[in-house]
């Protein structure tokens, strides 16, 4: 999601935006796109000293362009000191149940619906231009020092699962892709409302295919070669397509990327024995 103030582009003078939840997945490859387009970049994380977001300090033009701000996406006061002096806002963060979750269904997808909502009616209230991106499953090399959902989702049929994995379509699109497409929407003074990010759609068993033939030594998870009772229509871009945005990687250099990025991490080592744990939010994908 992205929000510019009219007037953003100053002539010769540093843009200065902010990023919520800086230390995610696709947040963190946004960061580094924007310090390499020269922007200055206030970015919110939980905790600044956390290991985990030191990955953010390392980009280049971090030390003169990037600012971390401690800030919870419920919190407003430290929001709005994250924001001061911003000319557009890039809302990333999505709030994390701190506790057990008592109803595990689709609680995420819930989360960044209502966001949405709510987001494009405050804009119309108030005289705000709010873009949304919507992306499909991101996939790509990881920046940061640990795995996310989607990634999960993935190591999970490279390793092998215990389950037997349904051959239903999956739309992916490449985190990289996806930060080209958000500051695409910031920039372009015509861009409106909500675009979908969906380049590639793949069935578990070609998914499960293209991994073998690049990788072939790893379990890989078993598929049913059934074909889905129920059509899945297919995602469009072609509103984003038709702003400008080119996605500039194809599916096979996205697993590729991902997996080069779990072997330099070590996540693929001991794969007999040792499957991973499929997340909640992947349950409609397998057997019961």
């Amino acid at each position: 999601m992205a929000g510019r103030m009219e007037g953003a582009r100053w002539s010769g003078k540093t843009t200065v935006v902010c990023v919520t939840g800086a230390g995610g997945y696709i947040a963190s490859w946004l960061v580094k796109l924007l310090l390499s387009r020269g922007y200055t970049v206030h970015a919110t994380v939980r905790d600044p000293r956390d290991p985990k977001n030191a990955h953010l300090g390392r980009l280049e033009g971090a030390l003169e362009n990037l600012r971390l701000f401690k800030a919870d996406v419920l919190d407003q006061n430290a929001l709005a000191a994250a924001v001061s002096g911003c000319q557009g806002v890039f809302h990333l963060a999505c709030p994390v149940p701190t506790d057990k979750v008592l109803d595990p269904e689709d609680w995420y997808m819930v989360a960044k619906v209502i966001a949405e909502k709510t987001a494009l009616e405050y804009a119309e209230k108030n005289g705000l231009n709010v873009v949304t991106v919507c992306p499909t499953m991101a996939l790509g090399p990881l920046l940061q020092p640990m795995v996310n959902v989607s990634h999960e989702f993935l190591l999970y049929i490279i390793k092998g699962g215990p389950t037997v994995m349904k051959n239903i379509p999956w739309h992916i699109v490449d985190v990289r892709d996806v930060a080209d497409a958000l500051l695409l929407v910031y920039e372009k003074e015509k861009s409106a409302r909500r675009y979908i990010c969906a380049p590639n759609c793949i069935s578990a068993i070609d998914l499960v295919n293209m991994l073998k033939k690049a990788h072939p030594k790893y379990n890989y998870v078993n598929c049913n070669d059934l074909v889905p009772n129920s059509i899945v229509t297919p995602l469009m871009s072609e509103k984003l397509k038709n702003l400008g945005w080119k996605p500039s990687k194809t599916l096979e250099e996205t697993l590729l990327d991902s997996v080069e990025s779990y072997e330099k991490m070590g996540l693929l080592q001991d794969v007999e024995g040792c499957p991973c744990r499929l997340p909640h939010l992947f349950h409609m994908a397998i057997e019961k």
